[in-house]
């Protein structure tokens, strides 16, 4: 039935999208979020643009030249018709300013085209004789999400939006470093003596086991990196941006997670909000909260923020949910490995420092002390050779009882939300380690001298 009409394209925004390129390589991080090889409708403007995607890739300059060497070493050049159809796409592109506007034309055209396959794989599983209707319609509830997965992602969203967004729907700071390449501090005395500051280009790791706080921390960090004037973006896989301001909202107001997502909240709790709306509205924090996407994708989306506002520092959050060339492989390891080098060139291209949180085997867990090692690092330990300083959070309390510590411990205080930050490795610097309070029900680090002030 749908073969019975041609299927949705539009050739002269592939050739301009190929051609913007061509005129000017540098808005290749504008659109690569947008569009993909495999959006394009022609196999020769497929396979111009993935050429396109390996010379960006590489930090190698994209133009005719380039574009037609890149070809011809993969023996493509050729069937795309030659340097007569790379001078063509030149000619017949106005401009690159609209290059955005014309990549969004390819991706819409190329969704209508997922869309009417998912709808044949969907009939054709509607005309299977079963009698587990559940399963059959989660089959095809699974056809129809995988277009929708498949979109490009809204890109970053200044924290000030999420903040103005959260106020309508409630209602129905320091100087700027100036200093080129001078490290960003954590906030954190100990940890910035122990490291020196987050330095230019390196990638930071920070393990721990589910729920001790990894991502608590990198926003800390983050915000306090912010109120010294410097610009943050975060990639954020594992929450909504929605969830996201309203766990850093809670930090800043002094009010329990729980009670502000019920919004059971007292009158002069009600004004700490708005406070610290007000305050939190003004950091430079940007949030990307697209569930799906690899580093090619958040590589360029970053360089982009980079060139509209500034870019000093990274937050991925977390390592495991960033998705590699070969989805769904077998390779685990090998996929992981492939991301953590991404990342850390990514550290490289951008000259910031990158935060990347990562999940910790379960070896923890089984180790009589719990104290996190190198070779904790899940899925590979490529992670902990392109890592510039590992971080590990380790907590006693997450695996003691009061009597259980008293008893193998006698005379020691029960180490009540006190977290050890480990620096595991330090490629410049040295090792030890720095204890912080870890305040959960606000979801926040803070200095143990600090203590005193409550």
């Amino acid at each position: 039935m749908y073969a019975e009409k041609l299927l949705p394209h539009d050739l002269e925004a592939e050739e301009a999208v190929v051609g913007s390129l061509l005129i000017d390589g540098s808005v290749f991080p504008r659109i690569s979020h947008l569009v993909k090889p495999e959006d394009f409708y022609r196999e020769k403007n497929q396979l111009c643009f993935a050429a396109c995607e390996a010379l960006f890739q590489r930090s190698e300059p994209i133009d005719q030249v380039t574009l037609a060497r890149e070809l011809s070493r993969t023996n493509q050049l050729e069937p795309v018709g030659g340097m007569a159809y790379l001078s063509h796409l030149v000619s017949i592109t106005p401009t690159s300013v609209h290059s955005e506007h014309y990549s969004q034309l390819v991706a819409r055209t190329s969704t209508m085209r997922r869309l009417i396959d998912a709808a044949s794989r969907i009939s054709a599983i509607g005309y299977q004789d079963t009698e587990d209707v559940d399963a059959t319609l989660r089959q095809a509830e699974e056809v129809l999400f995988g277009v929708r997965t498949g979109l490009p992602g809204g890109g970053f969203v200044a924290l000030r939006q999420v903040y103005d967004q959260y106020l309508e729907e409630r209602a129905a700071i320091i100087d700027p470093l100036t200093q080129v390449g001078a490290p960003l501090l954590t906030g954190f005395d100990g940890l910035d003596d122990l490291l020196g500051g987050m330095q230019p280009s390196d990638m930071i790791i920070l393990g721990a086991r589910p729920a001790l706080g990894k991502s608590a921390l990198a926003v800390n960090i983050s915000l306090n990196a912010a109120r010294n004037g410097s610009l943050v973006g975060i990639f954020s896989l594992e929450m909504s941006r929605e969830q996201l301001a309203l766990r850093i909202l809670a930090s800043e107001a002094e009010i329990d997670t729980h009670l502000l997502r019920l919004g059971l909240t007292t009158e002069a709790e009600e004004q700490r909000i708005i406070d610290s709306i007000g305050q939190l509205s003004d950091l430079p924090v940007y949030i990307d909260d697209t569930p799906f996407q690899g580093v090619l994708e958040m590589r360029g989306k970053a360089r982009r923020l980079s060139m509209e506002h500034g870019l000093d520092l990274l937050v991925v959050d977390y390592m495991q949910l960033v998705q590699g060339r070969n989805r769904g492989g077998d390779n685990r390891v090998q996929e992981i490995s492939e991301i953590s080098r991404s990342i850390k060139g990514m550290a490289r291209d951008l000259q910031i420092p990158v935060i990347a949180c990562s999940q910790l085997s379960r070896l923890v867990e089984n180790r009589p002390s719990h104290r996190p090692m190198l070779s904790d690092l899940r899925d590979s330990g490529s992670i902990e050779q392109d890592a510039d300083v590992v971080l590990f959070i380790h907590r006693e309390d997450m695996y003691y009882t009061e009597e259980e510590w008293e008893k193998e411990n006698p005379g020691r205080e029960f180490p009540k939300n006190i977290a050890e930050i480990i620096v595991a490795k330090h490629r410049n610097g040295p090792t030890g380690s720095v204890k912080l309070y870890f305040r959960d029900n606000r979801v926040r680090f803070e200095s143990l001298a600090r203590l005193d002030d409550f």
